[in-house]
């Protein structure tokens, strides 16, 4: 069931060539007259800014308009299909009470939901917690996993994967938070539209926590309205994790979750693609979830989401540039793929090469095209109506230090690009601790 993405070897050797090339660009401006070094990054700024732009602010494609979503009545049930609720649960004894609870609670009919925890070898409490709610609620599904099991959070959703039937999946993190009409109004919609994998916009919970959580949730509202934009302009649609609704059809012939990354949600993302299925995003319902409250804590997810995100283009750029794709979706790919990763690289080898030769910088126009753009995405986000927590409001101190708190990219994507072409791969899932709080 599990796929075969390539060994690390080969990601490595691909990360070193990802790297060279982005020594050659960052020192690109070197080797042009003076007075044209800034036209590099002034062609990019005004391509990848003017793309951007576009997607950000982008219309509401009146086709996947979800502001009316609302639950089908009990005399449709007899059309819904069957589905398979899984959670991947390790060292969860915080959440994984309250998680049971508002499973159990999903409406949806008995006979066509099943509701499955994989114990992935907890040491805490978690075990025992689990066996309790069996005893209360006996329709309750735990599987036991070794901690040895290996494979990460793909390794034990595999793992559960042989005994559901369902036709639909919705995956889950243990931390999650929903409405329990959950299903009722999101599987018609997503039937209807023809998606074969659809991801709830993420909302944090614990915004209020301090500065970082705040962010976070700001953060959280930005990526969906650039989703959101990429989806109505006929782009890319990425998964995000917790709250993805995934067609097991769809899954099957992509061959399940891979066990060779850190991010199956995001490898996930491109196979789908790449395989013909359509993935889509909703805005509400929202699925809930924490953010993590210290800036370790933070550095420790973000490394493992860059190294997911650049694992996937290293793995499967053959079939990035193929004909599997329309033109719009490469032009996309490429866009963001320069933004996300590319750019802070090059920005980052730009701005310690302009120190070491007392020059400024040469790639700032397009650093200063891409923070505004999140300015844009970020006031977007934050000013629309939501379900669940609220988001906060972008007064504009409160955009500026979202703005500013953006520059941890710029640190976490050279450093693990550095990393991944350096060093050799063991493969390590972290996961993200949840309080319960």
């Amino acid at each position: 069931m599990a796929f075969a993405a390539e060994n690390g070897e080969n990601r490595r050797s691909k990360a070193f060539l990802f790297l060279i090339f982005c020594v050659a660009l960052a020192f690109l401006p070197n080797w042009i007259p003076p007075r044209y070094s800034l036209l590099p990054a002034i062609i990019f700024a005004v391509l990848l800014g003017t793309y951007s732009l576009g997607i950000v602010l982008r219309k509401q494609d009146k086709r996947f308009d979800d502001s009316n979503l609302v639950a089908i009545p009990e005399s449709s049930y007899d059309s819904l299909p069957c589905v398979d609720v899984l959670v991947s649960a390790r060292d969860e004894e915080n959440v994984v009470e309250r998680l049971v609870e508002r499973l159990m609670a999903i409406r949806y009919p008995k006979d066509k939901l099943r509701t499955v925890i994989i114990n992935d070898g907890s040491k805490d409490n978690t075990s025992t917690i689990l066996t309790k709610l069996k005893e209360t609620f006996p329709t309750l599904k735990v599987l036991n996993r070794s901690r040895s099991s290996g494979g990460g959070k793909s390794g034990a959703l595999n793992y559960a994967l042989s005994q559901l039937k369902g036709e639909w999946i919705l995956i889950l993190d243990a931390d999650a938070q929903f409405h329990e009409d959950i299903l009722l109004r999101v599987l018609p919609f997503t039937k209807k539209l023809g998606w074969s994998a659809v991801q709830l916009r993420k909302a944090v919970v614990n915004s209020s926590n301090n500065l970082l959580t705040l962010c976070q949730s700001m953060e959280m509202a930005m990526d969906a309205v650039i989703q959101q934009g990429r989806l109505f302009a006929g782009g890319v649609v990425e998964l995000r994790g917790n709250g993805q609704l995934l067609n097991r059809n769809a899954l099957d012939k992509c061959g399940g979750f891979n066990e060779d990354t850190v991010t199956d949600d995001l490898d996930l993302s491109f196979r789908l693609l790449t395989s013909g299925f359509d993935i889509g995003l909703l805005w509400n319902p929202p699925i809930q979830e924490e953010a993590v409250v210290t800036l370790s804590s933070l550095w420790r997810q973000r490394n493992r989401w860059a190294e997911g995100g650049l694992q996937r283009f290293f793995d499967y750029w053959p079939s990035l540039i193929s004909n599997k794709l329309t033109l719009t979706k490469k032009l996309d790919l490429a866009s963001f793929f320069s933004l996300q990763y590319l750019l802070p690289v090059v920005s980052f080898i730009d701005i310690i090469s302009s120190s070491l030769s007392h020059n400024f910088p040469r790639y700032w126009p397009l650093s200063l095209v891409a923070f505004s753009v999140s300015g844009v995405a970020y006031f977007r986000g934050c000013k629309r109506d939501v379900e669940g927590p609220a988001i906060p409001s972008p007064r504009f101190l409160r955009l500026l230090i979202s703005i500013i708190y953006l520059f941890h990219w710029f640190f976490v994507i050279p450093f693990v690009s550095f990393r991944m072409a350096t060093l050799p791969k063991k493969l390590v899932w972290v996961k993200t601790i949840h309080s319960g709080e």
